[in-house]
């Protein structure tokens, strides 16, 4: 059956429903599906103009109580190779990343069931006492309920005193797949899709902004794949918080999951489902980390309009074996090589700067692990 009909819906503007979904996954037409995705990320972004930020991992401890299945860098409480890394070692990064003129951080660790939410509230304050400037975009979901846990808190009281003390905004990591068959298979206490998304709404009435995220190739199907869509589609149309959604892949390697790694095609296939679907989010990111930079570049013309983070640290996906690795002139080289205009932006999307033809970052960094 032909899936023009889908197509030419979602580019009328209508928006697409779960069999839709699912028969455009079932469908080989991988490059007219991704033709139809460009076009509706053009309407959004109609200058050719594809961005990224220039940002850092900092993994501040790899102590987690969730065990879960998927994950080669986490260490259980006690393990001789868990470490939560001082202040001034996240001071110090944070510098570096100031020094190549990084404007985001994103801290995240483990659920460490000894880290109550005055640690966090300390941190935080320290570093905006020191960088002002700089973008808290940190955390996650199972962190916040973890925090809260601990510290006999509700969540929403969690989040508040966060973002008072300098907390900027929430990543969408944990989000995986949003339906509990495959969540209760790969991570049983990581939580119900329900709670993902209620905290990512309550992070959002904070005034937190957020961004929303899929993994694939924990052996999922397609219907799970969309049914995650409609969810986070359902909770944009209520309070229109998440700035971005990124898709990305499972790696098998040095996890206790094992799993056949999802190809280019699928990868690319679901960043072009999603652009169809999420008619409610303006930005997609592309997922180089997990994918390479040339599957990247790819991207960028199957409903990608943002390169991500130049990441200058990564430790997680790493873990796991995938080490691919980029600089921002080399960010700068894919984009210009995708037929794009090259721009540094900041967390909330912002502009900061341009880079027209021939123009190059005067400070750059080595990626360190």
């Amino acid at each position: 059956m032909s899936i023009d009909h889908i197509l030419d819906r979602a580019l009328k503007g209508e928006r697409l429903t779960l069999e839709d979904g699912i028969r455009l996954y079932e469908s080989p037409e991988l490059e007219k599906i991704g033709h139809a995705a460009n076009e509706i990320m053009k309407k959004w972004h109609p200058e050719p103009i594809t961005t990224f930020v220039i940002g850092r991992n900092i993994n501040y401890t790899n102590v987690c109580d969730t065990y879960c299945r998927f994950c080669a860098f986490y260490r259980p409480p006690g393990h001789e190779e868990g470490y939560v890394l001082s202040d001034d070692e996240i001071l110090q990064k944070i510098q570096e990343t100031v020094d190549v003129k990084g404007t985001e951080i994103l801290m995240q660790g483990g659920t460490h069931p000894g880290l109550k939410l005055d640690y966090y509230t300390n941190l935080l304050r320290k570093i905006k006492a020191r960088f002002p400037q700089i973008q808290m975009h940190s955390l996650s979901v199972a962190e916040i309920v973890r925090i809260a846990e601990v510290s006999e808190l509700p969540v929403e009281t969690v989040l508040h005193e966060l973002h008072v003390a300098g907390l900027d905004s929430l990543p969408g990591a944990g989000a995986e797949i949003l339906d509990d068959r495959t969540r209760m298979k790969i991570s049983r206490k990581k939580g119900s899709w329900k709670e993902w998304i209620e905290v990512m709404k309550a992070a959002n009435r904070e005034g937190l902004h957020t961004t929303a995220t899929m993994v694939i190739g924990f052996g999922e199907t397609y219907e799970e794949r969309i049914l995650s869509l409609l969810r986070i589609r359902e909770a944009q149309d209520e309070t229109k918080g998440f700035k971005a959604f990124i898709s990305w892949t499972f790696q098998p390697d040095n996890t206790n999951l094992k799993a056949e790694k999802v190809t280019a095609e699928e990868y690319l296939k679901t960043v072009a489902i999603s652009r169809l679907m999420l008619d409610n989010i303006a930005n997609f990111q592309s997922s180089w980390v997990t994918m390479g930079p040339v599957v990247g570049k790819q991207s960028l013309s199957y409903g990608c309009n943002d390169f991500g983070s130049t990441m200058m640290e990564e430790n997680v996906v790493s873990a796991a074996a995938c080490t691919h690795k980029v600089n921002t002139n080399e960010i700068l080289r894919l984009i210009r090589e995708a037929g794009k205009i090259p721009a540094q932006r900041n967390t909330k999307y912002e502009i900061l700067q341009v880079f027209n033809e021939g123009e190059w970052a005067e400070t750059d960094f080595v990626m360190q692990n």
